[in-house]
């Protein structure tokens, strides 16, 4: 069979035939990590590049990332706790009194299918629930989203929270969303800025050394 077509299905965002394929991959004996790694991994990077490039937008992304959770939760249960696939572990969400997660979810969608492991806290998440789920995933990554001015402030009290435990060291932070830029993220402590979600996916690989 053409893998390749494997890869065009997720660039192009095409769930059905994405998942279909992946079936017939496992079918005929292709390792869950050489599907992932080869093929869908690929297909994220390629619509990636063409979001930074101009030549795709957002709900472009969102097609693809579906389509490559799709095979995940195919594959994933296939690979009996295989982590090497991985290129680390990144607890995700938005801040304590913002409620806005579509950019934060889009952002998410993007860092799982591009090989990272996901925690997603959602909306609305204290600085304690971010501490606790860094320590209980040894989380390489902590990536804060806020889309309020009134909200972001308080990324700077989440990183806080995270050196009082002594964590800092162990973990990269990454802020994003509307209102926050470079010189905030500085200002507060942060590792990096990032304004879009392939950029927040090459900017993640570099973090972790996996660029």
């Amino acid at each position: 069979m053409e893998l390749e077509e494997l890869t065009n299905a997720i660039v192009a965002g095409n769930l059905n035939v994405a998942v279909q394929m992946s079936q017939q991959a496992v079918d005929a004996g292709i390792e869950p990590k050489a599907i992932i790694g080869d093929y869908l991994i690929k297909g994220m990077e390629i619509i990636g590049a063409r979001f930074g490039e101009g030549k795709a937008f957002v709900p472009n992304l969102l097609m693809s990332a579906r389509a490559m959770k799709g095979c995940l939760d195919l594959l994933k249960p296939l690979m009996q706790g295989d982590t090497s696939i991985s290129c680390g572990k990144i607890v995700i969400g938005t801040v304590k009194g913002d409620l806005h997660d579509i950019g934060k979810n889009l952002v998410a969608s993007m860092f799982e299918g591009s090989g990272f492991e996901l925690v997603n806290l959602g909306i609305n998440v204290e600085a304690d629930k971010f501490v606790q789920a860094i320590k209980d995933n040894n989380a390489d990554i902590l990536a804060l989203s806020a889309l309020l001015t009134t909200t972001m402030g308080y990324m700077k009290d989440v990183i806080e929270a995270v050196e009082a435990a002594g964590l800092r060291g162990k973990v990269k932070i990454m802020v994003g969303g509307a209102p926050v830029n470079a010189e905030f993220a500085k200002q507060i402590g942060a590792d990096i800025y990032t304004d879009d979600a392939n950029e927040a996916v090459i900017a993640a690989k570099r973090l972790v050394g996996k660029a």
